[in-house]
């Protein structure tokens, strides 16, 4: 192996297209230069249309994990209840920050691998008509499940409550309709299929959420989306923009409206038919249900004979191949392979050859080919599509 030859398939930090490295490294400008306006200006267009929404879209430098306090900081206010609805790690994560701001939180813990329940959603909401905020995760990927958000959005928009959506590793992956679903904040980031580093982060906010944003008594300040709204009136940036990462957000945003929406969906949807073809062709076991699993990330569970994370050290050491392990109570029993982003056919076939090849090291038995023959069968259009 060449030892500088690595494959990334992990659900972010992502692979960055040679056309986003290149803008990125044009030369600074000032922040606040009518230039960089200009350029706010255009990119938060495109935004909008990836968002699929006509409401304010944001662009904070942190990760994604910052722009999800930011929802929470300006929507919860103390005492407010709080409904968090969870599939994994990252809905935990959401409860977690709707408890540090005061809310009175009714956590749903659907189960790892399990997706949310929209009848346990409605009863929920029927019994407690003063919920004020609902909390859910587009697309879990430490589990590889994917939320119904249009049938959760048209659901909380019967109810004084706004939904508040994790996309960090959903968008422009998996459809999501905004304004269509009734979806009242958007959160994503930059270094999941967006195609960019970690260090961008966005969020939309409706007229429904606004309301509510200008009732919040949270302590805030870095994250006041009042602020952000004053400042993108001018098409300015709250603080200090990573200017090189919105050249690259500039490039990623036209890559993925050329290719056009649907076709990323459709190209999304296509290489995780694939990879989960080949891991059933292997005789290994998914950790998502078909009716849930999500197009972004595959979750896998380990064969018996080794636990994940040897099985990774293999891939990592022999072929350069990188998977993302287990989280929590997944740790050392589930691996994940992420087809997000800047991801095609040949990443799907390079993680599946290295699988195999890596199970046979750890005392799996497996006949190579047969997980790739299952991929191919997908991309060429056979008897499985």
């Amino acid at each position: 192996m060449i030892p500088d030859k690595k494959y990334l398939l992990i659900p972010g930090p992502t692979q960055v297209p040679p056309r986003v490295v290149e803008a990125m490294s044009r030369p600074i400008i000032g922040h606040r230069s009518a230039e960089f306006q200009t350029i706010v200006e255009r990119v938060t267009d495109k935004l909008k249309k990836v968002f699929q929404t006509e409401n304010n879209v944001f662009i904070i430098g942190s990760s994604g994990t910052g722009a999800l306090e930011a929802a929470v900081a300006n929507v919860v206010s103390p005492g407010d209840k709080v409904l968090a609805l969870s599939s994994g790690k990252f809905g935990e994560r959401f409860r977690d920050l709707a408890k540090i701001y005061g809310g009175e939180v009714d956590f749903v813990d659907f189960g790892w691998g399990y997706d949310i329940d929209l009848k346990v959603v409605q009863k929920k909401l029927e019994e407690n008509p003063d919920i004020k905020v609902v909390l859910a995760t587009q697309n879990e990927t430490s589990t590889g499940v994917q939320n119904d958000i249009e049938g959760l959005g048209k659901l909380v928009a019967k109810y004084e409550a706004i939904l508040v959506v994790d996309a960090v590793s959903g968008l422009a992956a998996i459809d999501l309709q905004t304004d269509a679903w009734h979806v009242d904040i958007v959160v994503s980031g930059s270094q999941k299929a967006l195609m960019l580093p970690p260090g961008l982060a966005f969020i939309s906010v409706s007229e429904k959420a606004w309301q509510k944003i200008q009732q919040n008594t949270s302590p805030k300040y870095y994250f006041d989306l009042l602020k952000a709204k004053k400042s993108i009136a001018k098409w300015n940036t709250t603080y200090t923009t990573p200017v090189s990462m919105v050249y690259g957000l500039d490039a990623a945003l036209d890559m993925i409206l050329e290719e056009g929406l649907d076709n990323v969906f459709a190209r999304h949807k296509m290489l995780a038919r694939a990879t989960r073809a080949a891991i059933q062709g292997l005789g290994l076991e998914l950790l998502a249900p078909d009716d849930c699993a999500s197009m972004a990330v595959t979750a896998v569970q380990s064969p018996m004979v080794v636990d994940a994370d040897t099985l990774r050290k293999v891939l990592l050491r022999d072929y350069g191949v990188t998977f993302a392990g287990g989280q929590d109570a997944m740790k050392g029993k589930i691996f994940r392979i992420a087809h997000m982003g800047f991801a095609d056919k040949m990443d799907v076939i390079i993680a599946i050859s290295a699988l195999e090849m890596a199970l046979g090291k750890v005392g799996y038995k497996a006949e190579l080919g047969a997980g790739v023959r299952e991929a191919q069968m997908i991309f060429v259009g056979g008897d499985h599509a």
